[in-house]
Order: structure tokens, then sequence, then C-alpha cells
């Protein structure tokens, strides 16, 4: 047990060179730090009883629940929102004093400050005009185009991979491993452009290379701002916020006329399209979808204010981009 959170604790608290800001809150660092400690000795943190009600033996049955619960959980809660719904969810029971006061110890949005998630994350069954299912590797965070396009990795062990792998891919993935080993990285760089113009690319998992096929995706049933677009930054940092690092659950419906698959995407519990109209950082694609709860939630950030929706009248993508054409023609 000690070393499962150890591991959390290292991953979560310790960034790397290259690793984004976005996933080492100071919070989250040190709620990771203080779960990792209890494991260790049975202790909560000092001061934590300035912050909330109850005894000190009812906080270490919280840290107990939040302890085992965290290292089930992966991969684990890495952005404020995250650890927030975190410990949201695992102390749903306990005096909402309590909670609220622990969220406030480490600095974590409190309750009513988060958008209030209603699906729970998984996909209705039976849907029309499914075509498949892509379950993909973690997301790195360099792979979120915009605020609703994303590029994601499928291992070539998934049994629809394997069963439309060419054969001339999956020789090149042998070779390429044959030359690394033999230290020949002009041939084994050959091989992976060869692997990449094929639509494939061999990924580290785990330190281990992975052959996975490339799939763009694109949100169905939403329309982010585009990057140069008031918002279209922030849409961006949202969307990576709630993919990276995961491994998605993507339902495709259709293929859009720039060969990108388009569907939903679900991941820890999370309905990505929820999230990013309830932000006001999308807008419902009414064109080309119909679904009542996706105008729902489009209309609840439009009440609020929210995000885009701060301004009166907000530029829609799909004008900017038709002006952008006009333009380029004339």
């Amino acid at each position: 047990m000690g070393n499962a959170l150890r591991s959390l604790y290292v991953n979560c608290c310790k960034p790397s060179a290259d690793s984004d800001s976005l996933t080492h809150h100071p919070g989250v660092s040190a709620l990771a730090h203080d779960l990792y400690n209890f494991e260790i000795n049975s202790q909560v943190p000092q001061g934590l009883s300035t912050h909330v009600v109850s005894s000190k033996k009812a906080q270490s049955n919280w840290y107990k629940k939040l302890s085992d619960a965290w290292r089930e959980t992966k991969p684990p809660p890495k952005t404020p929102e995250e650890a927030s719904r975190f410990v949201i969810q695992t102390l749903k029971r306990h005096q909402k004093a309590d909670v609220e006061g622990l969220l406030a110890f480490y600095g974590l949005p409190l309750p009513h400050s988060l958008v209030e998630l209603t699906s729970d994350g998984t996909p209705p069954s039976h849907q029309q005009g499914l075509k498949f299912e892509l379950r993909t590797l973690p997301v790195d965070a360099k792979a979120v185009a915009d605020g609703d396009t994303v590029t994601v990795y499928v291992s070539t062990t998934d049994p629809r991979e394997a069963a439309c792998l060419p054969r001339d891919v999956q020789n090149a993935a042998i070779q390429r491993s044959k030359a690394r080993a033999q230290k020949n990285y002009a041939k084994a760089d050959q091989l992976h452009k060869q692997i990449i113009d094929s639509g494939y690319r061999s990924i580290p998992v785990n330190h281990e290379e992975v052959l996975a096929r490339k799939y763009r995706i694109r949100l169905r049933g939403i329309d982010a701002p585009e990057s140069a677009m008031p918002y279209g930054k922030e849409a961006k940092e949202e969307l990576t916020k709630v993919l990276q690092g995961k491994s998605l659950r993507v339902l495709v419906f259709d293929e859009d006329r720039y060969g990108r698959c388009v569907g939903d995407i679900y991941c820890n519990g999370i309905f990505a399209q929820e999230v990013m109209l309830k932000k006001g950082l999308a807008w419902h694609y009414t064109a080309y979808d119909k679904r009542p709860e996706l105008d729902k939630w489009e209309k609840e950030a439009r009440a609020k204010r929210i995000g885009l929706w701060a301004s009166r009248n907000p530029e829609m993508p799909w004008e900017w981009r038709k002006l952008k054409r006009e333009n380029q023609r004339s």
C-alpha cells in the first residue's frame, strides 16, 4: 500500500522538467503528500483542526477513505477541480462544513465554485448511428489542438486494431526495435518515419514502446472558439485539463471532411462535451447535432454569463471561419 502512495507522491508532487504546469497545483501536491504520510504514520496534517469541526478520530477516518480511493483512481487527480471532485465524492456522506473545511485547508475549489456535472460520465447504451468505439492510450497535453479537437492513439494490441494492422507497419516496428537494440539510431529513425507516415506511432508507455494507431478526434456536437478568437486559448486549456494523462473512451459516429473522427469523449466519469458547454467555452453545434441536453448545457452557461457568454454577442466560430475563407479568396 505504501508503495502505491509513494508512486502517487512522486508522480504528483515532483514535477519533471518537461511536465505541464497545469498538473502541479500546490494544493493537489500537498494533498498527495499528506496521504502518503498518512499511510506511513497514520497522522493527519497539523493545522487541519482549525478548518474543520470534527474530531481527530473522524479526520483519520477521512484520510483512510481518501488514501484508499486515491490509490484506486487511475490516473490520480492532478488539477484542483479534479482533486475537489474527488474529495467531495469520497466524503459525500460527511458533514458539508468538514468537506468544505478540508478543501479550504488545501486551497482547492469549494463545491459552489465547481461546474455541476449532471451526466455520470457513462455513455448511453444503444446509441443510434454509433460506428465504433476507441479505448485510447493516455493523452499528451500537446495532442490537444484546440477546444474541440484532439489527437489520440490506440494500441495495436486492441482486437479491433490488431485485425487491421498492415503487415509492413508491423514489420517496420519489429525492425525498428532491433535497430534500437543495435544502437543503429539512424535506421531506427528512418523506420519510425515509415511507421508515422502510415498513420501509426511507437509510443513509450510505462518504459515500454507500444505500437499505436493515430486518430484525430473532433468532439461531436460542439464548436469551440478557434485559437485566434477570444476564449480560444481558454477553451484549449480547459480541454487539456480534462483529457491530459487520461485514457479515453471515444464513441465515433462520423468522419468529417478533414478525415477526423467525429465522436463523444468520456474519461474518469466525465463527458467532455458537457464540461466545455457548461464552462461557456463552446457552442452547441446545432447544425449537426440536435441533442437537447447539449442545448440545455449551453443555455445554462449563457444564463450565468460564463466564459465567452460574458460578451453579449460573441462571434460564432463557423461565422469566423467563413469570413476568413472569404478574405483569403478576395
